[in-house]
């Protein structure tokens, strides 16, 4: 997989906006970047995350309640912190502050829940590209993502009536991989065997992305993004 930024984006949606940038603002003190209207009555809020970045989206429209198993947790490394620290924001998400190098993370940990580790494996060492550093552990670019066995995870129905809008519900609900061109790793992904959630398409001038979903059903964004790869071709 070419990437083309070695972080790995979270995605969240939220109807409480107001409580969540608090928390996140000045609570875990991430850096506000932008605000960006995505459409669909949606507007996603952005945070700078170590060079990820976390994105809280905002929906006007009511949102189904939090999902069990899927990503389930969030790390940040945070050199100012002695000793790991739980946290959940206001929607109920998991997150926690570790010092910086613990375990192994320098940057975030995103942490799943899944009802099958072997198809995991397979999925983030093979579809993925992944760095193993561990049974349920690999790393892409900076970022690590692990997995284990979660007796509260189900695996979505592939005919559910309209796949993208069953990603919007309460709590952290997708990944965002940035690479150099979006249709040529979705048709390698296809050619795979891999789930798709979305076609490739563009976004104005800004991306060209698709969505694909891992063994369980969760969502993964593939994104080429102008501001790191250059004008996205008509």
């Amino acid at each position: 997989m070419q990437l083309a930024k070695r972080f790995v984006d979270v995605g969240i949606f939220t109807n409480r906006i107001d409580e969540m940038r608090a928390f996140y603002g000045e609570r875990v003190r991430l850096p506000y970047e932008e605000l960006l209207p995505v459409g669909g009555g949606v507007r996603q809020y952005r945070y700078g995350l170590l060079g990820s970045v976390l994105k809280i989206n905002h929906s006007r429209d009511p949102l189904p309640a939090r999902i069990a198993g899927g990503y389930r947790m969030l790390s940040i490394s945070d050199p100012r912190t002695p000793m790991p620290i739980p946290m959940q924001d206001p929607d109920g998400n998991d997150l926690e502050l570790i010092p910086g190098g613990q375990r192994g993370v320098n940057q975030i940990e995103i942490h799943i829940g899944v009802t099958d580790e072997a198809a995991f494996e397979h999925f983030y060492a093979d579809a993925l590209n992944g760095e193993r550093l561990a049974a349920g552990r690999f790393k892409l670019g900076e970022t690590i993502i692990s997995f284990r066995h979660d007796p509260a995870a189900v695996s979505a129905s592939k005919s559910e009536p309209d796949v993208m809008a069953s990603m919007r519900a309460v709590g952290m609900r997708y990944i965002t991989i940035q690479v150099r061109d979006c249709d040529s790793e979705h048709r390698r992904l296809m050619s795979m065997g891999v789930w798709e959630g979305a076609a490739p398409l563009t976004l104005g001038k800004v991306a060209r992305i698709s969505m694909i979903r891992d063994p369980d059903g969760n969502f993964i964004e593939i994104s080429q993004r102008a501001s790191l790869t250059g004008p996205i071709p008509s």
